[in-house]
């Protein structure tokens, strides 16, 4: 009769756990996205050029840090870590002790947990495309507009996304370049500015880049991106004949 009650409590405080835990999940839904609001729509604005810094810990977030290469390491806590865990990209990059505009750029690149919509002009930066790659591997959908001429450069990393399963399409007019720079990220943050993703335009030029989640900026960029994208459809696009070469 003792172990059979022995038992009987025991299912109890399973029961009691689970319950504790599903509130403390809801719990914590409810401070994230109490802080978010409280500090209203994301707006940051980023310079360049960037000095260089190791960024391994936003791509392996669970390994421990710092790392064996030579660059400069940020400092993490446990505090710090346990945080970033619980609240959004916005707050874990606030935490951050040593803190770069790439690395902010990374980390708000790395939070897409759905989609990510990229227009970018010249890409040839590896670790942004690594970063592509990365979200790609872990479900998010990818999309990339680019331009015809600039994606078959030395050094281009569109043809690695796009072997990589990424869809990617450009510009189909051979008289004009498609020279935008922008992100979106899950449909609601934006990412935009002078920057090429290329390893010249974030260690040596004077470049701008602004993130927000403003919506009245977020829902044009939208609008412009998906117009791209349907007028870069090669199925809307006969292919001419011109001195006896096709375009």
């Amino acid at each position: 009769m003792s172990q059979q009650m022995s038992f009987k409590d025991l299912m109890k405080v399973l029961g009691l756990g689970a319950v504790a835990f599903v509130l403390g999940v809801e719990w914590l839904n409810w401070l994230t996205r109490h802080l978010r609001d409280s500090h209203g729509p994301l707006k940051e604005v980023l310079f360049f050029p960037s000095p260089q810094v190791c960024v391994e810990h936003l791509f392996t977030r669970r390994k421990r840090f710092p790392c064996a290469c030579p660059l400069p390491h940020g400092v993490e806590t446990s505090f710090s870590r346990l945080l970033g865990h619980l609240l959004s990209a916005r707050m874990s990059l606030d935490l951050c002790v040593f803190s770069t505009s790439f690395s902010r750029l990374l980390g708000h690149l790395l939070s897409a947990r759905m989609s990510l919509d990229l227009c970018v002009f010249s890409f040839s930066h590896m670790e942004l495309s690594r970063a592509i790659l990365l979200l790609h591997k872990q479900g998010v959908v990818v999309r990339v507009v680019t331009d015809r001429d600039y994606m078959t450069i030395t050094g281009s990393q569109i043809g690695t996304v796009r072997k990589a399963g990424i869809r990617v399409r450009h510009e189909m007019s051979a008289a004009v370049h498609m020279h935008h720079k922008f992100a979106l990220v899950d449909g609601r943050k934006l990412i935009t500015g002078s920057l090429n993703w290329t390893l010249t335009a974030v260690q040596s030029n004077k470049e701008n880049v602004m993130v927000t989640e403003e919506l009245e900026l977020v829902r044009p960029y939208q609008q412009e991106f998906q117009k791209l994208w349907e007028a870069s459809d090669p199925a809307n696009h006969k292919p001419q004949c011109t001195n006896g070469q096709l375009h």
